[in-house]
């Protein structure tokens, strides 16, 4: 029997303010334990939260930026159950009444089928704080670290419209693209700023009704996600084809096994006993602070994608790995605000600068600034340098963090464009290799590229390739 898998995420999406949810303590990471806490994060009696209003405009940005209704009234809730990492034994969050529903994500696959998948809602709590387990296997030891208590958290909740974990990584994707723009979170995955729930289920295929769904907490990554929802959407299909019965729980992945592992019996909204928070008022929002925040909103990818190949007429392959991420695109624009041609400009941020970045794992502007690409790619226009060179210096650049010019100045790189240097060349070029001569002279065009080849050998690549080649044809015909 074929079965339908479908999966609906849960993302929890930490965001950028400079202090937490309910009070002025910092939200800066990686500090030293404890140290950012206060009466009201650490839940002592008597603490008083108070919203900070930075939280509320990130978390109506994120649900304008992805066409979503925001309510005019929504209200924070006591979420209660117990663990180590939350001082209070409740979560501040939002239950019934969020303060955004009803938005949609739009997805593209590799056929270039477009997708829409729905978001039930999107609402704000605090997140907990974090766990340190001893590395000594012999001591049995936690430690709570509660800086991360109270940071603001937008949890966006989307329908069980996803059809395979192909689909659940677009989806991710775009989300993290929208949030990146709009400049809400940073979505740091590796530090938690961004962490991702599954919910999956499988059906037979001749069915509607959904199966018994498991949900896979805490999945840090988009290869983890991924491979999370493969091995237990198999999971599931094998369980049922042996007779047994899906079972409604919480499962955790384990990454070095490639297995998902049970945690918890799943529980329900009635589990955690919610009820109205009692020290916060309702969230009110009329529809000129609605306006001020949606004016707010920068262009977004799908709209600079456009943008770019109307523009400066890219292709539309051109066009969407530029706009993938916002850093991309800036850097772009930079350097063909410089005049620096956009196909060219482009041909070398995806071909070079990508490349160079994936393999040192860093930003485009770690590896040197668009003003200093912008020089070298100016270099190469205007006939002074070849690309070739030009790909040499770019190396150099990298490694030694100096200005193109300089490189090109110190090293005597420019380019040889003079007919009187090149012509004596040319001509021992063609004495020394009468046999490629011949070669041409029997119709094999490759043995010109074989003759221009050996001129720029020896100029060490300096002669400029076109009057080369106009050099070489002259003599030849």
């Amino acid at each position: 029997m074929e079965y339908i898998p479908t999966v609906g995420l849960e993302v929890h999406a930490q965001l950028n303010t400079k202090t937490k949810i309910f009070c002025g303590c910092k939200t800066s990471f990686g500090d030293p334990p404890n140290t950012h806490t206060c009466p009201v994060c650490l839940g002592l009696p008597g603490a008083l939260p108070v919203l900070n209003n930075e939280v509320l405009k990130k978390a109506v940005l994120a649900g304008l930026a992805i066409n979503a209704t925001i309510h005019h009234k929504s209200k924070f809730d006591r979420k209660n159950y117990f663990y180590p990492d939350l001082p209070k034994a409740y979560q501040i969050s939002q239950f019934d009444e969020p303060y955004c529903t009803k938005g949609k994500i739009t997805i593209e696959k590799e056929n270039g089928e477009k997708k829409i998948i729905g978001v039930t809602r999107i609402h704000m709590e605090e997140d907990a704080g974090k766990l340190m387990h001893s590395e000594n296997p012999s001591i049995q030891e936690s430690y709570v670290d509660l800086n991360r208590a109270g940071t603001p958290l937008i949890e966006i909740v989307s329908e069980p419209e996803i059809d395979s974990p192909e689909e659940a990584v677009l989806y991710l994707a775009e989300l993290k693209s929208i949030l990146e723009y709009i400049e809400v979170s940073d979505c740091n995955m590796e530090q938690g700023s961004l962490r991702v729930d599954a919910n999956i289920s499988v059906r037979p295929e001749n069915t509607s009704k959904l199966g018994t769904r498991a949900e896979i907490k805490n999945l840090n990554s988009f290869k983890a996600v991924k491979a999370a929802l493969e091995y237990e959407i198999e999971r599931q299909i094998d369980l049922i084809n042996s007779g047994g019965v899906v079972v409604q729980e919480t499962r955790l992945w384990n990454a070095l096994t490639n297995q998902t592992m049970p945690m918890r019996s799943k529980e329900e909204a009635h589990d955690y006993r919610y009820f109205p928070e009692p020290d916060l008022v309702p969230v009110i929002l009329d529809d000129d602070e609605i306006s001020a925040i949606s004016g707010a909103m920068p262009e977004l990818a799908g709209a600079k994608k456009e943008r770019f190949i109307k523009e400066y007429l890219l292709p539309e392959y051109d066009a969407g790995v530029l706009t993938a991420d916002k850093t991309y695109a800036i850097y772009f624009e930079e350097i063909v605000e410089k005049k620096v041609p956009a196909k060219k400009a482009s041909n070398w941020i995806m071909a070079e600068m990508l490349a160079f970045a994936a393999e040192k794992d860093c930003g485009l502007n770690d590896l040197c600034s668009s003003k200093d690409l912008a020089a070298l790619l100016l270099e190469v226009e205007s006939g002074r340098i070849s690309g070739k060179i030009a790909k040499m210096v770019f190396a150099e650049m990298i490694e030694t963090k100096k200005g193109p010019l300089e490189i090109i100045k110190n090293k005597g790189l420019v380019q040889i464009s003079d007919e009187s240097s090149i012509v004596p060349v040319v001509e021992e070029v063609l004495a020394e290799n009468q046999e490629s001569v011949e070669s041409f002279k029997n119709g094999k065009d490759k043995a010109l590229g074989f003759l221009v080849g050996q001129v720029m050998k020896k100029t060490q690549g300096k002669a400029n390739p076109p009057l080369v080649n106009k050099l070489l044809l002259e003599r030849l015909k």
